[in-house]
């Protein structure tokens, strides 16, 4: 059952921010050298392996540093519409447990799921942050989403129902804060 969490709060945080789990991942699948915190199932144990974690780490970098650029990280949202929901899926699915026991094409549809309703929640909330901002918080707002995605993963691996209870948490903040907001302007 705790893979179960594991797998929701990995998904969930690809949402946030695609290679922040997926490095997260493939680091415990490779550390401690002698017994790995994560096992993972063929053909998910690639993502462990030096090259991948290179790219991964790579690919992180490049979106952490765009995701702060006003009307850049609108388009990375764009094309991130399409690797975080696959990250989730890849993630949800990576674990050894699930996939011996829940078909792989359903683990991976749940994982899109997932990270695709995620992502569908961040995409909503950015352009009234960016409204309402002039565009000058969307820094903070990446940088905040890029911590819970951090701590969200760090959760997922090592303790996963507090993972998935702080992603829900956050969630639920955020849509709250999301309708309060189009509250205001709608009785202004």
């Amino acid at each position: 059952m705790l893979d179960l969490f594991s797998a929701f709060g990995l998904a969930g945080s690809a949402g946030l921010n695609a290679y922040i789990p997926l490095l997260l991942v493939a680091l415990a699948a490779r550390f401690p050298l002698n017994d790995p915190l994560l096992n993972l199932a063929e053909p998910y144990n690639i993502i462990g392996s030096w090259w991948a974690i290179g790219i991964i780490s790579v690919l992180l970098v490049i979106e952490m540093l765009v995701d702060k650029v006003p009307a850049v990280d609108t388009v990375n949202d764009v094309i991130q519409t399409f690797v975080r929901p696959a990250a989730g899926a890849v993630l949800f699915a990576a674990n050894a447990d699930i996939v011996t026991d829940i078909h792989p094409v359903l683990a991976l549809g749940a994982g899109l799921v997932v990270a695709g309703g995620v992502h569908a929640i961040k995409g909503v909330a950015r352009p009234v942050v960016t409204a309402t901002t002039a565009g000058t918080g969307n820094w903070l707002v990446s940088l905040v989403e890029d911590i819970v995605a951090f701590f969200t993963s760090i959760l997922a691996i090592l303790w996963p129902v507090f993972g998935v209870i702080l992603l829900v948490g956050v969630l639920f903040f955020g849509w709250r804060l999301y309708r309060r907001r189009k509250r205001r302007t709608a009785f202004r």
